[in-house]
């Protein structure tokens, strides 16, 4: 700048190309980060799987362990919690009652009541001496009122923010965490589509309160889910929390057959993205998917349309006009088209934001967790689901997926092709956002 600025003729020029270099420099640095943080990074599946077992083929089982990570292991048992009314408070007495340790990842935490009560059972914890760590996505928790953060780390809660902007983060602000775990003393965990907010309070009874659904786990795979914590408490901190506190050893406590698996843009994107392909594949009978946000790629509407050729039958539940992200919903109808025709039933739930994320495969597979059925959750965000392999819990989840049905408004592809032609053409801009949606 200075060799520059000497060749110059007078002040001015001087100052308009130092201001020119400046300018090129940051637009510069703000195109390297789009770019860092808009591409995908791995490579993706890219041709539709192979239908060599059904989902009650030994294989499949095997195949799920083999290429989503750990194995399936028995003696669990899985609680469904269905709406705040029920998750906030089994969450807040697992909490209240630890002994030794804490571990809380979450995607939001706002402040307001619910805030307030999980961080004074937090600090409550903390002060008796139980070890708490809590991990707060960046973006996620951007409502939440720094007193609060201050009163819980005054308190001995150690609080980390996953991806805060730095130098060393800022290729990676659009990589947040989206798991939704708790884990107490190693032996009770806890999973779902929950966040902390006061619009998961009360029992979907308006638009004010949303539908959604949580779970509580016993059994040898809490192990499983706190080892998903400590991929992103590294990540994070660089420090390995182990031992007895954290990894006790689990006795059987039901019949459950479950998994607890994650994916991730740095290791393993694909994982979340390949489950529900080989689950949709190996289908037999019957496919129905409760999905907050549902914009699937075209291996995935590909594969669906297969199974729904060869006699499964397929319902879906997503959000009606109560959503929180109408871009998203604009998006997910832009492609409604090609399943509609296939026979596969979609349904908006009406009441109030619908915020489930549980798909039953032959009401003999349960995937639930934090994972949307759209590209962020496949491949942008680090997520977790816990598969459950048992026929009686799956009918107990397509008994609630059935009430939810009747709460919702089935759309023919009759009225799909009637909609109106600017609604038409907005979905179609939507859809041009959908790989990072």
């Amino acid at each position: 700048t200075a060799r520059i600025a000497r060749k110059l003729t007078g002040p001015t020029d001087v100052k308009r190309t130092v201001l020119t270099i400046v300018l090129s420099s940051l637009a510069t640095l703000v195109v390297v980060l789009l770019v860092l943080n808009l591409s995908a990074g791995e490579k993706q599946i890219e041709h539709r799987l192979a239908r060599e077992y059904t989902t009650e083929d030994p294989q499949f089982r095997r195949s799920l362990g083999a290429l989503l990570g750990p194995p399936l292991v028995s003696g669990n048992r899985v609680e469904v919690l269905v709406n705040g009314d029920r998750i906030f408070p089994a969450m807040l007495d697992a909490i209240r009652g630890a002994r030794q340790t804490i571990t809380f990842e979450t995607y939001i935490y706002w402040s307001g009541t619910i805030g307030r009560e999980f961080a004074d059972a937090l600090i409550e914890r903390a002060q008796s001496g139980v070890a708490v760590h809590v991990l707060l996505d960046w973006v996620g928790s951007a409502k939440m009122e720094q007193h609060l953060i201050d009163e819980m780390q005054t308190a001995g809660v150690e609080i980390e923010r996953f991806h805060k902007p730095s130098g060393v983060t800022l290729s990676k602000l659009n990589n947040r965490t989206h798991r939704k775990l708790l884990i107490v003393d190693g032996a009770v965990g806890f999973t779902g589509g929950v966040g902390i907010a006061d619009i998961w309070r009360g029992d979907a009874q308006d638009e004010d309160h949303w539908r959604d659904t949580h779970f509580r786990v016993t059994g040898p795979v809490v192990a499983q889910i706190q080892a998903v914590f400590m991929d992103n408490w590294i990540k994070a901190t660089g420090r390995v929390l182990h031992g007895e506190a954290y990894f006790p050893a689990l006795r059987a406590q039901g019949e459950h057959l479950a998994q607890m698996f994650s994916s991730s843009p740095t290791g393993g994107s694909e994982s979340m993205h390949l489950m529900y392909l080989m689950a949709i594949t190996a289908a037999q009978r019957s496919i129905d998917l409760s999905s907050a946000y549902f914009v699937p790629d075209e291996l995935t509407v590909q594969a669906m349309i297969a199974a729904a050729r060869r006699g499964v039958r397929i319902r879906i539940i997503t959000p009606g006009q109560i959503i929180d992200a109408e871009v998203v919903r604009k998006a997910s109808r832009a492609q409604w088209g090609r399943l509609l025709e296939a026979g596969i039933e979609i349904s908006e739930y009406q009441p109030t934001m619908y915020h489930c994320k549980v798909m039953i495969v032959d009401s003999l597979l349960v995937s639930v967790g934090s994972t949307n059925f759209d590209n962020r959750s496949f491949r942008l965000n680090d997520e977790a689901n816990l598969n459950v392999l048992d026929s009686e819990f799956a009918l107990r989840q397509v008994e609630i997926f059935e009430a939810d049905l009747e709460r919702s408004r089935r759309i023919t592809l009759e009225q799909w092709q009637q909609r109106p032609l600017r609604e038409k053409l907005l979905e179609r801009l939507a859809s041009l956002l959908r790989y990072q949606l």
